[in-house]
Order: C-alpha cells, then sequence, then structure tokens
C-alpha cells in the first residue's frame, strides 16, 4: 500500500505540472487575428477555433490534481502507521472460532491482533489476505520459533502459499487494517514484532 501510495503521489504531481504547462502553452498561443473576407474550408469549419480549444478550466484541474495527491498522502501515512514485517506463520483448522464465524480460507488467528483485523500473508512472491477471526498460536508455540509465530493461517492458506497444508514458515505480514474486534493478549512473545516494534 505504501508504494501504491507513493507512486500515486508521484503521478499526480507529474500531471499537475503537465496540465499546467500545457494549459499555459495553449494560453499563449492564442493570437488574435484580424477577420478574414475569405470563406472557410468544410475542414477549417469543423475545428474549433484557437480560443476554444485554449479554453481549459485550469483551476478546476489543478484542484482535482490536489485532491488526489491529498488522498494518496493519507494513504500513505496510514500504511506506514500500520505493522509489516516477518514472523513465523503456522497453519490450524478449528471447528468453532473466537469470532463465532465458521472456519474458512481466509481465516487467521493471532494472540495479539484484535478479530477483524485484515492481513496480508506473502510467502514467496504469492499472497493472501486473511482476517484475524480466531486467537492463537498458545504463548508456548509463539516463542518456540527463531522468529515468533505470531499468526496462524488456515490450512487451506497454507497449503495454496506454500504447497502443504500442516506447516510451518517464514512469512512477511502486513496489516492493512484493525480490527474492532476483542483482542487475546496485549503482551508476551512476539508482540513488539506484532506491534510494529522493532
Amino acid at each position: 500500500m505504501q508504494k501504491r501510495a507513493r507512486q500515486a503521489i508521484t503521478m499526480a504531481m507529474t500531471a499537475t505540472t503537465l496540465v499546467a504547462g500545457a494549459a499555459t502553452a495553449a494560453q499563449a498561443s492564442v493570437i488574435p487575428q484580424a477577420p478574414s473576407s475569405a470563406p472557410l474550408s468544410p475542414a477549417a469549419a469543423d475545428r474549433p477555433a484557437p480560443a476554444e480549444a485554449a479554453s481549459l478550466d485550469l483551476p478546476s484541474l489543478v484542484e482535482a490534481f490536489n485532491a488526489a495527491l491529498r488522498t494518496a498522502y493519507k494513504d500513505m501515512k496510514k500504511a506506514a502507521s500500520l505493522p509489516s514485517g516477518v514472523s513465523t506463520a503456522t497453519s490450524f483448522w478449528d471447528a468453532q472460532t473466537a469470532s463465532g464465524k465458521p472456519m474458512r480460507y481466509r481465516t487467521l488467528a493471532s494472540p495479539y491482533w484484535p478479530l477483524g483485523t485484515k492481513v496480508r500473508i506473502t510467502y514467496k512472491g504469492k499472497s493472501a489476505v486473511g482476517v484475524v477471526e480466531d486467537f492463537g498460536p498458545a504463548e508456548w508455540a509463539v516463542a518456540q520459533h527463531d522468529i515468533p509465530a505470531i499468526v496462524d493461517l488456515s490450512e487451506k492458506m497454507m497449503a495454496d502459499l506454500t504447497g502443504v497444508a500442516s506447516n510451518t514458515v517464514h512469512v512477511r505480514f502486513q496489516v492493512l487494517e484493525w480490527g474492532k474486534g476483542g483482542v487475546y493478549r496485549r503482551s508476551g512473545t512476539g508482540y513488539d514484532l506484532a506491534m510494529g516494534r522493532r
């Protein structure tokens, strides 16, 4: 998201500069001409007059680009404030989840992220977006890995990303949006990692 926001800002700034330059050039090219008594050819009659071609609404265009720039900047700030990093991911499949929702492909579990939190999980260039709908892994399971296991993937998502349903791998995580549900723990092994604190 952060990369896309930076690209949007760059594109908006470039577009604003180009539009402003084009409008200035168009306005500068309008030179009043003396009326001509010669009849216009059919092709010339269909062409817009120079003044009509140059009548760009520059303030509106600039405001539209500035609005796009402000939106992209807000998205970039929001993305920068959300946690991301590398963690160990394990896999699970439970009949019931803490959220009460049925287990499905997108179900994630975390001891630290609120229920409803949306997270992008990436493994070797392949990504999937999941939603925290359960709590886990347990503290002992989090701590036993070289990088804390702060997220459990559904077995279906793990199989999709790695080819093996029951697996333990290093993944890149990116919190996309905080959920508003309950939280299982607010401290413990890997808590700083889960919150984006190095």
